[in-house]
């Protein structure tokens, strides 16, 4: 199983669907609120030049920003 972790906020659109189409696959995943979390708000804006771009996901170090559901897929596969 793959170790996928997404960065987001509560309020954002594109993170709720990234964790619900994760949830619909049956994939765990550990959520971190960048709002709430200083060092993760920073990372992501490392991986996305200087952009805090929601979600962020880390799926076995391959970092997808703002993936669709099928870059999701993809990345799992």
């Amino acid at each position: 199983m793959s170790n996928v972790k997404i960065y987001g906020a509560d309020w954002c659109s594109l993170t709720h669907r990234s964790m619900d189409h994760l949830r619909h696959r049956g994939v765990p995943f550990d959520y971190i609120n960048i709002e709430k979390n200083p060092k993760a708000a920073e990372w992501v804006r490392s991986q996305n030049g200087g952009k805090e771009k929601k979600p962020t996901i880390d799926i076995d170090g391959t970092i997808l920003s703002e993936p669709s559901n099928e870059d999701l897929d993809a990345a799992l596969a």
